[in-house]
């Protein structure tokens, strides 16, 4: 039973008492598997563009940021560091102040080399009287560690990732935020020489990040001779779901209150939703590097955002053609292919449908987003891999899935899996405007039943927690959809902070 003031938490968080009750009844339910035809690879589903087709299509992206078109990047980047550090933070606590395990060794043996080893020395001589080495000598590996993370020193444990320095400079070490701002004027500049980019961040860490930008703007607009527009966005509370405890009840706080968490990125879709712009780039905001190793990088931004604006044109050029009903036989041909071949999309009714049923159906599948991602071949790191999977109406597509939208229990969805040839880096270019120029209202485009649920522990207890569908997942399961094969020098993401020492980000 809810109480007058669950009542008036649902309004203060704008969630309706039915959208709770769904929330509630999906852990009892859980969500269902999505049926898994094959997994996509270079040979069906994934293309692997040559040299000669790279540089027509950079070419394509150049020539678009010529003319009036509004381009912006796009990075979640709300996530805090804390998992970054958690084996620093299982050393503080251990009873011990000697490094002990592989981790340990490397971080403290080789903590010269990271980005913020002068700052972290300076606080600690302002604090101890004794630099790094001095008090490692004595070993004082903890108050070492203590400085970096908590509040008293830098309180990288709390922070987000991208105001933690990454890497090294010579204008000056760099943080992922900074980094970002130098990617955007590599690839993403527009005609007026203005780099547009857009964060979203925790709002108790979006003060941070503003004043982050008002420090370094200058210098960077001076460095690559543009022009910035920064904006941020939060999660708006209204996608945030309540926990449940292991009887499917919602949970409370000590205070009674309805307990809720953050719904996941999926909740990002609406932050996505509300950006007028005619090409949004989609990146994490910790897979970057330092600007000598950028090269391919740029390359493959520029090659899938061509491959966006081409297959972006011949879209709308058949939608337009349709409008205006005069296409031949042989046109409407053309456009199945384009459906199947390109866009990769199958059908097995299509044979069946009359002439007006199949106009119908090619213009419901191209009026649609569009989104172009890189996919990086399996060399075990952790990701969402590209599939073609069964969709709500019937059709096979493109789909990036999670294994937890996969029955992996069952061999055959196992083997699937893991099978892949690839997995999703995050490197998603999207078009979210009709031929008119109106935007798509993104969240017509989700499917509410690819999101999960997990297991988590705050305070002792386990609970459940209920994920919303995935950005790039669920909340892009209705787009059109190409893949296309990326190198994996474009993916260095930064787990853990002695990531920072590997020769991506040196």
């Amino acid at each position: 039973m809810l109480t007058s003031e669950d009542r008036l938490l649902l309004a203060e968080r704008n969630i309706s008492e039915a959208q709770l009750n769904r929330q509630l009844e999906r852990f009892a339910t859980g969500f269902p598997y999505l049926e898994v035809k094959s997994s996509a690879s270079v040979r069906k589903g994934i293309r692997a563009v040559t040299d000669e087709e790279q540089a027509r299509y950079i070419g394509i992206w150049d020539d678009y940021r010529t003319g009036a078109h509004r381009i912006v990047k796009f990075v979640p980047a709300s996530g805090a560091a804390s998992r970054m550090f958690r084996d620093l933070f299982a050393f503080i606590e251990a009873p011990r102040d000697t490094p002990a395990t592989a981790f340990e060794k490397t971080f403290f043996g080789e903590i010269a080399k990271f980005a913020f080893f002068d700052v972290l020395n300076r606080r600690l001589l302002a604090r101890e009287g004794q630099d790094i080495r001095a008090l490692i000598a004595a070993g004082k590996y903890g108050t070492v560690a203590s400085c970096l993370l908590e509040k008293e020193g830098l309180d990288y444990g709390a922070l987000p990732k991208g105001l933690l320095l990454f890497h090294t400079a010579p204008g000056g070490n760099r943080t992922a935020l900074e980094e970002h701002l130098s990617e955007g004027a590599l690839y993403a500049r527009d005609h007026a020489g203005r780099v547009c980019l857009h964060l979203t961040v925790s709002p108790e860490h979006r003060p941070l990040f503003e004043q982050r930008v008002c420090e370094v703007r200058t210098r960077y607009e001076e460095e690559y001779g543009v022009q910035y527009d920064v904006a941020f966005s939060v999660q708006s509370p209204a996608t945030d779901t309540v926990a449940a405890d292991m009887d499917n009840r919602p949970l409370r706080d000590a205070r009674g209150a309805l307990e809720f968490r953050p719904g996941g990125h999926g909740a990002l879709i609406g932050n996505l939703d509300g950006i007028d712009a005619d090409v949004i780039f989609i990146k994490n905001i910790d897979n970057v590097v330092p600007d000598h190793l950028k090269e391919p990088t740029v390359r493959y931004k520029k090659t899938l955002a061509g491959i966006l604006v081409d297959t972006q044109r011949r879209i709308h050029d058949y939608i337009r053609l349709i409008r205006s009903g005069s296409y031949t036989q042989q046109q409407v041909e053309e456009m199945i292919r384009f459906l199947q071949n390109d866009l990769c999309i199958k059908n097995p009714e299509t044979k069946w449908l009359e002439d007006a049923e199949l106009m119908l159906y090619i213009r419901r599948k191209l009026l649609r987003p569009l989104r172009v991602c890189g996919m990086v071949r399996n060399d075990g790191e952790p990701g969402g891999g590209p599939f073609f999977a069964v969709n709500r109406d019937g059709t096979v597509s493109l789909q990036i899935l999670e294994s937890s939208q996969i029955d992996v229990t069952c061999p055959a969805g196992k083997a699937l899996f893991e099978q892949g040839t690839h997995f999703n880096p995050v490197d998603i270019v999207c078009a979210t405007k009709d031929p008119d120029g109106n935007r798509y209202r993104l969240p017509d485009f989700v499917d509410e039943n690819t999101g999960f649920v997990s297991l988590k522990s705050k305070n002792g207890r386990v609970l459940k927690a209920l994920e919303l569908p995935g950005l790039w997942n669920g909340a892009m399961s209705d787009w059109n959809t190409v893949f296309v094969e990326v190198p994996a020098e474009t993916f260095n993401p930064v787990k853990t902070v002695n990531d920072l020492l590997r020769p991506q980000h040196r």
